[in-house]
């Protein structure tokens, strides 16, 4: 059986235009077990060096030392040769708009360090992935930071490009982890982490992929989208706290009128703009959940989760509107984006010039993530203690920040 899953694998390889005959040690190897050793023996211990040479993926101009610049950089086209399902797959998920937020946002990364953001030391160390020409209408803006694209090699790492290491959920905890996505954290301590990582052999509890990319389908999306967002809403008490998280992220104007971001939030897919496409991935999750759990367990679960984002919109919400009130009387001074929208910027994050933002933006990126994300991954302690509890303490500390900022303004 073994010999006859090889045989059909070099079909498939040949189908792709690749070609076997080459899948031999090559004269790049002889080199690099110098210059690169650790890179030669991952690469011999995949099952991709059975079939593909260094040159599969490089090129072919890079042939001594002196024209080492001349090695291509694979990118997920190259892996599309030979993977085209699971390529179409990626790039119709959320994975693949990855860098989207970095560019789409220049009045924060181009206060950044270049390490930061080009050099891959900060946001752009995990928002490298994914991202092609095609996604971007500025192509100078993009090549900016997008100097060297991972994609499926940020999951399937370098040589190796291992399925079994991309299906254990340590391949997703050096992203999904820490201040704004600790997923990582939420599910290593829940029930279902626990269930896992006690008996792996077993696989008990379900794992980051199983719940994510269910049938090995690379479409990773989630109902809510990153931001826990949506639009229509049903529940006109929760559209009014939405409405005013929109404006604070300068989606929607002072007078509720969608403006150009909102463009850049629907090309990133951040939220999620119409019911269908909530819908289809939240009953993608319920199909999954039930292959454990009854539909009323599950759909119970999930509804308590939603409940959650809303009652950190109602604590943020007010918040934000506190802070509003000291942009409209001049108390806080407004940007050049702001002459005629009397909002705090969420998008700025921490370039901010006062105390009061600073608590605004900790609130909006860690503690109100940390609410709902916690709660969909059935973590109760992150949601009340890490979350929940700490939305609380910002909105005490900001109404009394602003009282005390009103007095010293004769306000």
């Amino acid at each position: 059986m073994r010999r006859v899953g090889v045989f059909l694998l070099a079909l498939l390889f040949v189908a792709a235009g690749v070609s076997i005959a080459q899948a031999k040690p090559s004269s790049c190897e002889e080199c690099h077990k110098k210059v690169t050793p650790g890179a030669v023996k991952d690469f011999n211990r995949g099952k991709m060096s059975k079939y593909l040479t260094c040159k599969s993926c490089h090129g072919s101009a890079h042939n001594s030392a002196s024209d080492a610049a001349k090695a291509e950089l694979p990118t997920i086209s190259t892996c599309k040769k030979c993977h085209s399902t699971q390529v179409k797959q990626y790039m119709s998920g959320k994975h693949a708009l990855g860098l989207l937020p970095i560019t789409a946002f220049p009045g924060f990364a181009h206060k950044q360090p270049k390490a930061f953001i080009a050099g891959q030391k900060g946001c752009n160390g995990c928002h490298n992935l994914g991202i092609t020409d095609e996604h971007v209408r500025d192509k100078t803006e993009f090549r900016k930071y997008y100097k060297y694209g991972m994609d499926c090699q940020n999951c399937h790492t370098r040589h190796a490009f291992s399925k079994k290491e991309a299906l254990q959920p340590e391949a997703c905890n050096s992203c999904h982890t820490g201040f704004d996505h600790a997923q990582w954290e939420f599910w290593f301590h829940s029930k279902h982490g626990a269930a896992y990582v006690t008996d792996r052999k077993a696989h008990r509890g379900p794992t980051c992929q199983d719940c994510h990319m269910p049938n090995g389908n690379h479409k990773v999306m989630t109902a809510w989208g990153f931001l826990a967002l949506r639009l229509p809403e049903s529940d006109k008490e929760w559209l009014g706290y939405r409405v005013t998280i929109l404006k604070a992220l300068g989606v929607l104007d002072a007078n509720g009128k969608p403006t150009k971001r909102l463009e850049l939030v629907k090309a990133a897919n951040l939220a999620r703009l119409d019911k269908k496409s909530f819908d289809e991935e939240r009953a993608r999750m319920l199909a999954n959940c039930e292959k454990c759990h009854s539909a009323t367990f599950a759909k119970e679960n999930l509804k308590n989760a939603d409940l959650m984002i809303k009652a950190a919109d109602k604590l943020f919400a007010e918040a934000i509107e506190t802070v509003a009130g000291l942009y409209r009387d001049g108390i806080i001074k407004k940007k050049t984006n702001q002459a005629t929208w009397p909002y705090p910027d969420l998008l700025n994050f921490y370039e901010v010039d006062t105390h009061i933002e600073e608590i605004l933006y900790e609130m909006f990126m860690d503690h109100r993530m940390k609410t709902f994300q916690a709660a969909f991954h059935i973590n109760p302690d992150y949601t009340t203690w890490y979350g929940y509890a700490k939305l609380k303490k910002d909105l005490v500390e900001i109404k009394e920040l602003a009282a005390q900022m009103r007095k010293e303004a004769g306000k």
